[in-house]
C-alpha cells in the first residue's frame, strides 16, 4: 500500500476519515484522532518496509531531542549565532547524509518516504524558535505536525504555529460542512489528475523515441511537463482534500502554472508550498543578510544572486544529481534575469499591460518551463 497510489489505500481512507467526518459535524476538536489516524496510516504503508519505520521512529527520536533541547535553551538564555547554525546543521544531517550521492556505511539506509519533507517543517520550527515566534512547545502538537499522513510523503509544506490552529480548534458545524464539501471536491479532481490525466501523458512519453531532433524535444519537454503537472498536482490535491476532511486546512500546492507570464510568476503557482518556504526562509534572509553586511554593491544584484543561491539549494535538495542542480541553476539564472529585465528595461515598463506583449511574455515563459522540465528528466543527455 502506498500514499495515494493503490486501491488497499483508498479503501483504508474510506474508513478511517468516517471519526473525522462524525467529529466534524458534531463540532468536535480532532487532534487526538488526527493523531492515531495518522499512526495506523503510517504503519500500514511501511508495514512491509520495516527498516523505512524504523528509521522514521529513530528520525523523530532524533530530532525531538534537538528541537525540544533547542527550544529549552532558548528558553533559559540568548543563543548564540553558532550554537543555532549547528543546531540547523545537525536537525539537516540525516537527510543530507541520505541524498549524498554515494552511500555512507550504517547510515543510507536512514532514508523514509517524507523525510525531506519533515526536515522542512523541523527547520522551520528551529527558526522560528530561534526568531521569538515560537514561544510555546506542545509535544503532542509538534509530533502531529511532524507525521500528519496526507503531506508525509510529498506535501505540502505547511506551517506550524498555522497547523496547530486548525488541530486546535473545532470548527462550527455549517464551517465544517462546507470544507467537507471542498475535501471531497480537492478528491475527485485529484484523483482525475493523477489516474486520468498524468496517466495519459505517461504512456505518450513511454513512445516518444529521444534522438537528435528538436522536435521530438520539444515533444518530450511539454509531454513530460504536463505529466509532473497532473501526477504531483493530483496528489496535492488528494493531500489537501483528505486534509480537509481532517479539519486541517492545507495550503494549495498549485495554481494553474501554465499561464505564467514570467518566471518570477511560475514560481508562485508551481509548487507553491516549497517555492514559498524558501522564499521566507531561505531568499529573505540571505538578502537581508547581504545588505546588512553589504555582500554587494546594489540591492538588485543582492537579488539576482540570491535568486540563484535559492533555486541552487532547491535543485540539490530534489537530489544530489547533476541534472536537479542544473535545474536549480537553470531557474536561479532565469529568476535573476527577469528581476534585471523588469526593474531595467523602459521597452517591458512600456508595453507589460498591453495584450500583445502579455501573450508573447506567457509565450517565452512557457517555453522556458518547459526546458526546464526537459533538464529535470534527465534525459537531456540522449539529444
Amino acid at each position: 500500500m502506498t500514499f495515494f497510489g493503490s486501491l488497499n489505500f483508498y479503501l483504508v481512507l474510506g474508513v478511517i476519515l468516517v471519526p473525522h467526518i462524525v467529529m466534524g459535524i458534531l463540532e468536535k476538536r480532532q487532534k487526538f484522532v488526527v493523531l492515531i489516524t495518522s499512526i495506523i496510516m503510517i504503519s500500514l504503508v511501511f508495514k512491509n518496509h520495516r527498516a523505512e519505520y524504523l528509521s522514521l521512529i529513530l528520525y523523530l527520536i532524533y530530532e525531538f531531542i534537538i528541537v525540544l533541547g533547542f527550544f529549552k535553551i532558548k528558553q533559559r538564555q540568548n543563543i548564540t549565532p553558532i550554537f543555532y547554525k549547528v543546531t540547523l546543521f545537525l536537525s539537516m544531517l540525516p537527510v543530507i547524509v541520505v541524498k549524498l550521492p554515494f552511500s555512507v556505511p550504517y547510515l543510507s539506509y536512514f532514508g523514509f518516504l517524507g523525510i525531506s519533507y519533515i526536515t522542512f517543517r523541523t527547520i522551520q520550527v528551529i527558526i522560528e524558535i530561534y526568531d521569538g515566534i515560537i514561544k510555546e512547545m506542545n509535544v503532542v502538537d509538534l509530533l502531529v505536525f511532524w507525521i500528519f499522513f496526507p503531506s508525509l510523503s510529498s506535501g505540502p509544506i505547511d506551517r506550524s504555529r498555522r497547523f496547530s490552529n486548525d488541530i486546535n480548534e473545532s470548527l462550527s458545524r455549517k464551517e465544517y460542512i462546507i470544507l467537507l464539501g471542498k475535501g471531497l471536491w480537492k478528491i475527485l479532481l485529484g484523483l482525475t489528475y493523477k489516474f486520468a490525466f498524468s496517466t495519459l501523458f505517461f504512456k505518450h512519453l513511454e513512445t516518444i523515441q529521444i534522438d537528435r531532433s528538436l522536435v521530438k524535444a520539444v515533444e518530450y519537454a511539454y509531454t513530460y511537463g504536463f505529466y509532473m503537472f497532473f501526477d504531483f498536482a493530483g496528489y496535492s490535491l488528494l493531500a489537501v482534500g483528505t486534509a480537509y476532511i481532517m479539519g486541517v486546512q492545507l495550503p494549495d500546492n498549485f495554481k494553474a502554472p501554465f499561464i505564467s507570464k514570467d518566471m518570477k510568476e511560475f514560481w508562485n503557482r508551481w509548487h507553491i508550498s516549497l517555492s514559498h518556504w524558501l522564499r521566507d526562509y531561505l531568499f529573505t534572509r540571505f538578502v537581508f543578510q547581504s545588505m546588512k553586511k553589504k555582500r554587494f554593491k546594489s540591492r538588485q544584484t543582492t537579488a539576482a544572486l540570491g535568486f540563484i543561491f535559492n533555486m541552487t539549494v532547491m535543485g540539490i535538495w530534489h537530489g544530489a544529481t547533476i541534472y536537479y542542480i542544473l535545474y536549480g541553476v537553470y531557474h536561479g539564472v532565469l529568476l535573476a534575469l527577469t528581476e534585471i529585465y523588469q526593474k531595467k528595461s523602459k521597452f517591458h515598463k512600456q508595453h507589460k499591460n498591453k495584450r500583445w506583449y502579455q501573450v508573447l511574455s506567457w509565450f517565452i515563459t512557457l517555453n522556458f518551463v518547459m526546458a526546464g522540465f526537459l533538464l529535470f528528466s534527465g534525459r537531456i543527455i540522449k539529444i
